[in-house]
C-alpha cells in the first residue's frame, strides 16, 4: 500500500553554506538527467541542465489567494518570489526554506544515491517534496503548483514532443518524450537526451490535479483559482494524437493543502527519466541497471512510491552519518565541499548492465571532450567509490581491462577511454587504436595499477588482478622501462603543454610499480613481488635525487626553480606502499604553504590555476590537521565566492576564482580521499 508522507524537514546546521555554492544540485541522476539552480535564489532564473541549457522546473505557492514563486523565473515574470531564508545541502538532499505571508515552506530535492543499494542508486528518479506550515500562529489556505517544460526531454527546444497520461499502480502519471526518439544516435559533449521519456508522477491525493498544456494555461488557472484544470491539449488536426501542438507545453500538477496550521503538511512528486537503453557497449545496446530484471517505468514509479518513507529515512541517516564523519576527519569546511561534490560525482556516471550481467559504471567526461569511461577521469573520482562500494569502481575498471585484452588494442599500455558518450565502442581520443598520437602511456597504466591495488586493499583479495594478471604484468613492464624518467608524453595535467621528465608523472609510475608488487604479494607471487618492490624502492631513491631542489622537489627533472603538486604520492600512505620516506611529503607541504593564492594552491609554477580534486589529494599528504586545513580553507572560500555559476568546476583560477574550464565532472569524487587516509574510517564505510 502506498503511504502518504508527512514530515517536517529539519535543517542540519552543519550543512548550511556560509554564503552560497556556485550551483545547487536539484535533480542529479545521470549525465542526461541532471538539473541545477545556478543562482543565489531558486527564483532568480530558470533551472538548467548541467551544460547551462534551460530545463525549466517552475513551482508556485498560493497563500490566502495570493500566488508567489518558489522555483524558476522568466522574463517579465509578474509573480513575486516568496523570500528565500536559507539553503542546506547534504550528500543526497537539497533543502530550500522560504517564509512569507504568514507561512513557512520548504522545498526538498532528494536523489536517493545510496551506494550500499545499487538498485536504488540506479533509479533515474528524484523526489520533490513541499512542506508547509503556519509561521504566525494562524491558519492559512495553501495551494501548490509545479510544471516541467518539454525542454527536459529534448536536446534542442525546436524538437517536437509527444505526451501521454497514465494511470498505473494507483499513481497519477504524465509522460513526455521526443516524437522522433533517435535512440543513441548522437554522441558528444554539449548534448542533452532526446530519446526515452520524462515522467511526472504523483500519489492519488484527493487534492492533486494534473494537466498537459501550453504553459500559460495551467499557470493562469492556478493564479486565478489555485488549481490546474485537467483539460489536456491535443493536436489540432487530430484530437486523438497527443503531441506538442503548442509552442511551450508543460506537464503541470497542483495540490490543495486546505487550511494549514502549526502542523506541517507535505506533498511530493516523483521526477523520473526512463532512457530505455542507456549506452552502446561494443555495438550492443545496454539497459540501465534498474531494468536488469525486466522492470518497466511503471514498476520503477510504483517501487519508489511504496519505498518512499524508508528511502527518505535511509537518505537522512546516510547524510547525517557521512557528514559527521567527514567533519571529524577533515573539518566542517571539508565536509561541506564533499557534500556538494557527492551527487555531482555519481550523476556524471551511468549505471548500466551488459547482456551477461556485468555491471557497467561509465562516466561522461563533461565539458572536456565528452569521452566515456576515461581512465584519467575515473582515477581521480575513485576515492568516493573505494570508500563506499568497490562494485561501482569495478564497473569502470573491468571494462577497460576487457578492452585492453582484445586483439584490437595494439599498445603495451592502458587505453585512455572507451569511446565518446554514450557510445562505448572503443577509444576515440588521440590516435585511438590507429596510432600513438596523444596516447597517455605512463599516465593510464599507472592509474590502472593503482586503482586495482586500491580495490584489492578494500576487498581484502586480489581476485580482479589475478583474472587479468598477464595484462597487468605488461603494464608494469612498461612502467619499469618508461616510468622513472618519462619521455615527452601527454598526461592528465598537460594544460600548459606537454612536459618531458614530469616528476609527478614519475611518482605515479613508481607508486604503480609498488602497487603491482603489493598485488603480487597478495596472490602469493613472492618472487615477482620482491622484484618489483625492489625496483620501486630503487626508483624512489633515484626520484629524490633527480627531483631535489633545496626545500622542495621540481616540476620536471633538470628544471631547478620549478615546482608542482605531487598529489600522486598520496597512495604511498593510503595503500601502505611506503616506498618514499615521510620527509618527502612533509617537505612538499611546507613549501606549498608558501605558494598559495587567495583561492588555493596552483597546480604548478606555470600558471595560477589549480585542480580541485588534486588540491585535496595534495592536502591529504599533510600529516596534521593544521596543515590540511591550511590548504583546504582557500578552496572552501573559492566555493562560496567564485563568480562562475556552474556545477563544481575542478579547474579554476586561484587568483580571481573564475572557471578555467570543465564543469559538473565526476572527478570531484576525489575529494573523499581524505577518508581513505584514515584506515579505521575506510574500514567502517567499506563494511
Amino acid at each position: 500500500m502506498i503511504r502518504r508522507y508527512r514530515i517536517c524537514l529539519l535543517l542540519w546546521s552543519a550543512t548550511l553554506f556560509a554564503q552560497r555554492p556556485p550551483a545547487v544540485p536539484l535533480v542529479t541522476n545521470d549525465p542526461y538527467f541532471s538539473i541545477w539552480s545556478m543562482a543565489d535564489q531558486l527564483t532568480a532564473e530558470p533551472t538548467r541542465h548541467w551544460t547551462g541549457t534551460p530545463q525549466s522546473l517552475t513551482s508556485f505557492i498560493r497563500i490566502d489567494g495570493k500566488t508567489y514563486r518558489l522555483m524558476g523565473a522568466e522574463r517579465n515574470d509578474t509573480v513575486p518570489a516568496l523570500p528565500q531564508l536559507n539553503l542546506a545541502i547534504t550528500p543526497t538532499q537539497t533543502v530550500y526554506k522560504f517564509a512569507g505571508a504568514g507561512v513557512e515552506v520548504s522545498l526538498t530535492f532528494t536523489s536517493p544515491l545510496l551506494p550500499h543499494d545499487l538498485n536504488v542508486l540506479s533509479w533515474p528518479l528524484t523526489y520533490l517534496t513541499w512542506s508547509a506550515q503556519s509561521g504566525d500562529g494562524k491558519d492559512h489556505a495553501v495551494q501548490l503548483y509545479l510544471d516541467a517544460s518539454t525542454e527536459l526531454a529534448v536536446n534542442t527546444p525546436d524538437q517536437p514532443v509527444n505526451w501521454s497520461r497514465l494511470q498505473t499502480n494507483g499513481l497519477r502519471v504524465l509522460r513526455m518524450g521526443s516524437r522522433e526518439q533517435p535512440m543513441l544516435q548522437k554522441s558528444g559533449d554539449n548534448l542533452r537526451i532526446d530519446w526515452g521519456y520524462f515522467y511526472l508522477a504523483a500519489l492519488p491525493f484527493d487534492d492533486v490535479r494534473q494537466v498537459a498544456n501550453d504553459r500559460a494555461i495551467p499557470r493562469e488557472d492556478f493564479l486565478n483559482g489555485g488549481a490546474v484544470i485537467a483539460e489536456d491539449t491535443f493536436a489540432e488536426h487530430n484530437p486523438r494524437v497527443r503531441y506538442n501542438a503548442v509552442r511551450n507545453p508543460v506537464l503541470a500538477a497542483s495540490f490543495d493543502l486546505g487550511n494549514v496550521g502549526s502542523q506541517p503538511v507535505s506533498r511530493y512528486v516523483m521526477l523520473a527519466y526512463d532512457d530505455l537503453y542507456s549506452l552502446e557497449y561494443f555495438n550492443r545496446r545496454v539497459r540501465p541497471y534498474w531494468r536488469r530484471t525486466g522492470w518497466e517505468a511503471s514498476d520503477l514509479l510504483h517501487a519508489a512510491a511504496v519505498q518512499h518513507d524508508q528511502v527518505m529515512q535511509d537518505c537522512k541517516q546516510f547524510d547525517q552519518e557521512l557528514m559527521a564523519d567527514l567533519t571529524r576527519i577533515g573539518g566542517k569546511e571539508y565536509a561541506q565541499l564533499c557534500a556538494l561534490a557527492y551527487r555531482q560525482s555519481i550523476a556524471a556516471h551511468k549505471l548500466a548492465v551488459d547482456a551477461d550481467g556485468t555491471l557497467l559504471f561509465f562516466s561522461k567526461e563533461n565539458f572536456s571532450n565528452g569521452s566515456i569511461n576515461t581512465v584519467d577521469v575515473f582515477y581521480p573520482s575513485a576515492p568516493l567509490f573505494l570508500l563506499m562500494n568497490t562494485k561501482l569502481l569495478r564497473g569502470s575498471v573491468e571494462p577497460i581491462l576487457q578492452y585492453a585484452s582484445m586483439s584490437r588494442w595494439p599498445w603495451p599500455y592502458a587505453p585512455h577511454d572507451l569511446g565518446t558518450y554514450p557510445l562505448a565502442n572503443g577509444q576515440t581520443y588521440g590516435g585511438g587504436e590507429q596510432s600513438e598520437r596523444n596516447q597517455m602511456p605512463v599516465e593510464e597504466s599507472g592509474n590502472m595499477l593503482l586503482l586495482i591495488a586500491g580495490i584489492a586493499k578494500a576487498e581484502g583479495n586480489a581476485e580482479l588482478a589475478n583474472k587479468y594478471w598477464p595484462l597487468l604484468t605488461k603494464w608494469a613492464e612498461y612502467l619499469r622501462d618508461k616510468g622513472l624518467d618519462p619521455e615527452n608524453q601527454l598526461c592528465t595535467d598537460d594544460f600548459a603543454g606537454h612536459l618531458a621528465r614530469n616528476a609527478n608523472l614519475s611518482l605515479k609510475a613508481i607508486e604503480g610499480l609498488a602497487g603491482y608488487a603489493m598485488l603480487a604479494e597478495m596472490m602469493g607471487r613472492k618472487s615477482e613481488s620482491e622484484k618489483y618492490r625492489a625496483i620501486a624502492l630503487d626508483y624512489a631513491r633515484k626520484w629524490m635525487e633527480l627531483a631535489a631542489d633545496g626545500d622542495h622537489y621540481m616540476l620536471a627533472f633538470g628544471k631547478p626553480g620549478t615546482w608542482s603538486q605531487k598529489y600522486n604520492l598520496v597512495w604511498d600512505r593510503i595503500l601502505g606502499l611506503n616506498v618514499f620516506p615521510p620527509e618527502v611529503a612533509r617537505k612538499e607541504i611546507a613549501y606549498y604553504k608558501t605558494k598559495q593564492n587567495v583561492y588555493g594552491l596552483p597546480l604548478d609554477n606555470r600558471a595560477p590555476y589549480t585542480k580541485l580534486d588534486w588540491l585535496v589529494w595534495t592536502a591529504t599528504l599533510a600529516d596534521n590537521p593544521v596543515d590540511f586545513q591550511a590548504l583546504i580553507a582557500p578552496a572552501y572560500k573559492w566555493m562560496n565566492e567564485t563568480p562562475t555559476r556552474v556545477p563544481l568546476t575542478d579547474w579554476y583560477m586561484t587568483t580571481d576564482g573564475k572557471q578555467r574550464g570543465f564543469q559538473a565532472r565526476s572527478v570531484v569524487g576525489g575529494l573523499f580521499i581524505k577518508m581513505l587516509a584514515d584506515q579505521a574510517m575506510w574500514e567502517k564505510w567499506r563494511k
